[in-house]
Order: C-alpha cells, then structure tokens, then sequence
C-alpha cells in the first residue's frame, strides 16, 4: 500500500457507514464511498457539523447540503503545489489527494534524470500529475477531453507559481492525439496516464479498459524516446487488480526496456482509525 502520509491542507478524518469526513483546508466535507462498507462507530458531533454534505440520490446523482456558507472554491498547497477546490454535483472536488504518493515519486524521478524531460500525461484531470512535473522542471503536455477540467488545469499551474513553465494543454480525445503525435513523430520520456472504466467518444467511439487498456499502452510505446524514464499507469476500476497492471507493463514496456516494475494500492491514512482507505492502484515501469 502507498500511502499519502505528507499533507498539511487534507486530512481524512474518519470513515464509515459508507462515508468518509475530510478536512480540505478550512473545510471539512462529508462524502460517499463505496469502498467504507464498515460500520460508522460513533457519530460524533464533527461529523453532523460537517460543512457540506453529499447526499446520493436514488435516481441517480445527488446534491450538496450546506450546514453553513462555504466558498464555491477554495485553494490547498501540497509541498508547494497548489491546487483549486471546488465540490462538484457528482461529488469529486476536484483533487484526488492520495495522487501525492506518485507526485513525490515522479519529481524525484524527474529532478534525479540528470538531462531533460518531456511528460505526456494522458486522461489528465485539473493537472495534479502536471503540476507536479512542471514544478520539477519536466516540459509537460497535458490532454484531456474536458475543456472544462483543462481550464482547471491552467488555474492550478498558476496558482503554483508556475505559469512560465513548458506546459502544453490540450482538449482532445486522447486516442486520437496519440495517432496524431505517432503521425508527426513526437517523443516523450515518460507517460502517465488514468483511463476510465468506460468511455465514449464524440463520434461513438466506445472504450473499455478490460480490452482496449493493453493495445493503448502498445500504442503509446511508439512515443516514447529510446531511453525512456518512466511510465505510470493508475486505475480506480472496480475489480481490476494492481498485478493485472504491472502484468501489462511486463509484457509492454519491461519487455522492451528492461527496467523495473512495481504495482500496488494507493490510499489515504484515516486519523480516527489509524486504518488506511484504499483508494485506487498503480502500476510504475521505471528505466
């Protein structure tokens, strides 16, 4: 299990009862997740005076219930890295905090290269895989297909400092930008990505991770240099197994490169508890 042991501005508080209480800075949230399927021990008083509560509803969805004013956003630092806070109407923030574990490893990865590095970062969210390189002085291209959540990106590459920075943001279809960037020859020395489960793109493309996660990591191999630094693949799919990833990247990427593999839960320690939360796995193929 990796943990994310070193923030300041996050605290998962508690969990149970299929909810967990964080701390965001200031704010403290209560939320649903479906991997407490503990019991609640005891509903103490910081648990009903959470600041804003995420009620699922039963078609589908839910909403937000304030107990009193909170900001529409607000701003968290990560050992210098600062990122933009907003609660969403399908629940997420904005931010998954235990991504830090493989922030701390890509800048150490990245400031111990000894030469340049350009990062791909696929599938990439408001950018805290991208903020982390930048912030190491990797030259980043960030794609995702949310206009939205690229936006997000930009705002948090400047809330840390780093607007100067090489960082291209792209709004794309990820499949397809690889095609393109194989097409125009384009090298990188490390690629992250974070697939869905399931997806579907503008023109009825369907993806599925179980079938089309290995050929795209063949795909993306034609980009990398010929002596790559690393490649990381996380996951939150339900029922997909850390091996199954690192068995990936042993018949991809270690095949080619040789290299060294590591696969494993990330999650979240739990104050009250002094439990870990799992929250996801990666799969880390390192030169």
């Amino acid at each position: 299990m990796f943990a994310a042991q070193d923030w300041k501005d996050y605290e998962l508080i508690d969990t149970g009862g299929g909810e967990k209480l964080e701390r965001w800075g200031d704010i403290v949230l209560r939320r649903p997740d479906p991997q407490i399927i503990w019991p609640l021990v005891k509903e103490t008083g910081a648990w009903k005076e959470a600041d804003a509560h995420y009620h699922r509803s039963s078609s589908g969805g839910g909403s937000w219930s304030n107990t009193k004013q909170i900001p529409e956003r607000w701003t968290i630092s990560y050992n210098g890295l600062s990122f933009h806070i907003k609660p969403t109407s399908f629940k997420h923030t904005g931010l998954f905090p235990e991504q830090a574990v493989n922030w701390s490893w890509m800048i150490e990865k990245i400031r111990g290269a000894g030469r340049p590095i350009k990062v791909l970062n696929l599938f990439a969210y408001t950018g805290g895989a991208s903020v982390a390189c930048a912030s190491a002085g990797a030259e980043v291209c960030h794609v995702d297909a949310s206009k939205g959540v690229v936006t997000w990106a930009k705002e948090n590459l400047q809330l840390s400092g780093l607007g100067d920075r090489p960082v291209r943001f792209i709004t794309d279809d990820v499949f397809k930008f690889v095609q393109r960037e194989q097409r125009r020859g384009s090298k990188y020395d490390a690629i992250i990505m974070d697939p869905p489960s399931y997806g579907r793109g503008p023109n009825g493309e369907t993806w599925k991770l179980e079938t089309d996660l290995y050929p795209f990591v063949e795909s993306c191999m034609s980009i990398l240099t010929d002596k790559p630094l690393f490649f990381l693949i996380n996951s939150y799919t339900t029922g997909i197994s850390a091996t199954v990833l690192k068995n990936i990247l042993s018949l991809s990427l270690a095949r080619k490169f040789g290299g060294t593999l590591t696969c494993g839960e990330i999650g979240l320690p739990i104050t009250a508890s002094k439990l870990t939360l799992p929250c996801g796995i990666l799969g880390r193929w390192e030169a």
